[in-house]
């Protein structure tokens, strides 16, 4: 007899199969969605011909069509390029909102890192891209967002009252730790995969010197620090406790983050998946350091931060599940409380071997995997449509198709990634584009029909299925 659960899938891959026998037409109607060629913001001759190559290779041609949509979705429409100071500048945008965030812009790009240097274009978004960042970090690193014009108050209608110190040139003031670490590992893929030191300039390093220091301030040994943020809202999401600064901690040595990479305030502000982000961040600080131009005592205090930090996650970053299963917890603040959920958005628990924070076959990190894809995840929800992990920013019900992608990403099970893609196909309402979200019964109701991010990850996800497991797809 079946369980819920496996009633619920059974229903879904019966409804799903109709929705993509009626999708199809709509898809390949699709495949024109990307701007024309003139209208585009950006081209890549060696992007080009990567979506060119690999169309060929893939057996469906919804697939195909889907993929030559999403793959170029950042270039297409969101890049601005310029040159401040004689040096290249890239401002990226997330798509519906006009603002860069300084996590979206690092991952919107991150799956075109194999081919910069290839492309005299792409090595210049990049250099153009980095220099932008550095700059945002050293205008105001406790900043999430930023506005095209370092001048400008912001443009965000929700932000534009928040008790915090606003300066012209930020958009929204919401502490992220993985804010300042998208940042560090961007620029240390961009130096692996290219060689190329000339983003890495006096005005980075001290972008990076900024970095630690405030991994440091929030650490919050002595005081709170000096960043605090107020909000006139309705939703608790919003607003973080005791005047702004959080709820109370016990000083560990983890690092504090007032938001999560949903940009929903933390209940605990001990964020695990971003504190383990900032450990990589800093083991990849300190490998950067000699070759870079920093000193010897830089490189020493990146890998002592990383190992204080280390240390303190062992010892207050583990939940213990009601079966007795110890996982990752998603939150905690010292004194040995701790929350157990997850957030589609990344840095979270299921995307730790995508951003190097542990090996896929981590025996800890296997255990938090299967806890988080089950009811033991409050965010986690099975429908008709499928099933995935949401998050309070939109609410319950809504699946996020980052989840479903980060899921195959970080697997070897061909029934796991077969799977993902499947539903990720039969998910995007015809559009021809990846969402935000859908609701788990019915994907016709989504939100964020431009959303670049999601895009680029799901032609990240096509291409490396297409290099780990082909035949799945080719």
């Amino acid at each position: 007899m079946l369980n819920k659960r496996e009633l619920l899938l059974m229903l879904g891959a019966m409804a799903m199969a109709g929705q993509a026998r009626a999708q199809t037409t709509a898809q390949t109607v699709a495949r024109v969605g990307r701007p024309p060629v003139a209208e585009r913001r950006f081209t890549s001759p060696a992007i080009e011909q990567v979506i060119t190559q690999t169309k060929k290779k893939l057996k469906d041609k919804s697939l195909a069509d889907l993929f030559e949509n999403c793959f170029p979705n950042t270039l297409d429409t969101t890049v601005t390029t310029s040159v401040v100071n004689g040096k290249p500048d890239t401002f990226i945008i997330t798509g519906d909102i006009d603002a860069m965030w300084l996590r979206d812009s690092s991952a919107q790009v991150w799956p075109y890192l194999p081919y910069a240097a290839k492309d005299k274009a792409l090595t210049t978004l990049f250099r153009g891209l980095i220099g932008r960042q550095a700059r945002c970090i050293l205008l105001d690193p406790y900043a999430n967002a930023f506005m095209r014009d370092p001048t400008a108050m912001t443009n965000l209608g929700w932000s534009a009252s928040d008790d915090t110190e606003m300066k012209p040139g930020v958009a929204e003031r919401k502490w992220e730790l993985d804010g300042l670490c998208y940042p560090v590992r961007l620029a240390h893929g961009y130096w692996k995969t290219t060689g190329d030191t000339a983003p890495f300039d006096d005005e980075w390093r001290q972008a990076m010197r900024t970095v630690v220091h405030t991994f440091r301030v929030q650490q919050r040994k002595t005081d709170p620090g000096p960043y605090r943020f107020l909000r006139n809202a309705t939703a608790s999401t919003e607003m973080m406790p005791l005047n702004g600064y959080g709820a109370p901690t016990k000083k560990v040595g983890l690092i504090h983050s007032g938001f999560r990479p949903s940009d929903d305030a933390c209940v605990l502000p001990f964020l695990i998946p971003s504190n383990l982000f900032a450990v990589v961040s800093l083991r990849h600080l300190a490998e950067m350091a000699g070759p870079l131009g920093f000193d010897s005592g830089f490189r020493a205090e990146c890998t002592g931060l990383a190992e204080e930090i280390g240390t303190a996650l062992a010892q207050y970053g583990r939940h213990r599940l009601p079966d007795n299963t110890i996982v990752w917890a998603y939150e905690a603040d010292g004194f040995g409380n701790t929350l157990f959920m997850d957030d589609a958005n990344t840095p979270g628990l299921l995307g730790l071997p995508y951003l190097g924070a542990c090996e896929k076959e981590d025996t800890l990190y296997q255990a938090t995997r299967a806890a988080v894809w089950s009811d033991a995840n409050p965010y986690f929800f099975v429908g008709a449509a499928g099933e995935g992990i949401g998050g309070p920013h939109i609410g319950m019900n809504m699946i996020w198709p980052m989840s479903i992608i980060m899921r195959a990403l970080t697997s070897d099970d061909e029934v796991e990634i077969a799977q993902s893609l499947k539903t990720l196909q039969a998910t995007t309402a015809g559009t021809g584009f990846i969402h935000e979200s859908f609701d788990k019964d019915d994907p016709a109701k989504f939100t964020r029909p431009w959303f670049a991010w999601a895009n680029t990850l799901f032609g990240e996800l096509v291409l490396d299925i297409v290099r780990r497991k082909p035949k799945l797809v080719v």
